[in-house]
């Protein structure tokens, strides 16, 4: 064996037991199950939706993060899409009890701006692929007055 092959060696053999013990979570603990073995019985759908972030709310933008459980957020829509395995859906957003909202499949922060000062509300729904609500959260908050304005 020549001096290359024993540096790649002991090169992974420093990576293997370097990362051993590295991370005490499971990728399955951080990520959710595998997207490639169907779940049975998978538990309910769940959505955890946050205050808006303090700084761009002093300044008039609203950047609400949200994540969900049991779900994953992707643009796939229709009776189809029903029995994927882990489920997917999507989020409608509803700003000030608007006769109307939009609907984003991203699963990114959702960002709010134009508004004007004072209090506002955002509804965020969590639907399935047919748009069937499967769990809702309304975070309250409140625009500051931009400077130089009573």
């Amino acid at each position: 064996m020549n001096v290359f092959h024993k540096g790649l060696i002991a090169m992974a053999l420093t990576a293997a037991v370097g990362s051993a013990g590295a991370s005490a979570q499971s990728a399955k603990d951080i990520v959710g199950p595998s997207p490639l073995v169907a779940i049975d019985n998978e538990p309910a759908p769940r959505l955890i939706v946050d205050p808006p972030l303090a700084e761009p709310l002093s300044r008039g933008l609203v950047f609400i993060q949200y994540r969900t459980e049991n779900l994953r957020v992707v643009p796939v829509f229709g009776t189809g899409a029903l029995d994927v395995s882990p489920r997917i859906g999507h989020v409608h957003i509803t700003v000030d009890d608007a006769p109307w909202h939009f609907v984003d499949a991203s699963g990114e922060t959702i960002i709010v701006v134009g508004l004007e000062p004072g209090p506002h509300k955002v509804l965020v729904e969590l639907a399935d692929p047919t748009h069937h609500v499967i769990d809702r959260k309304t975070v309250n908050f409140s625009l500051p007055a931009k400077p130089g304005t009573p």
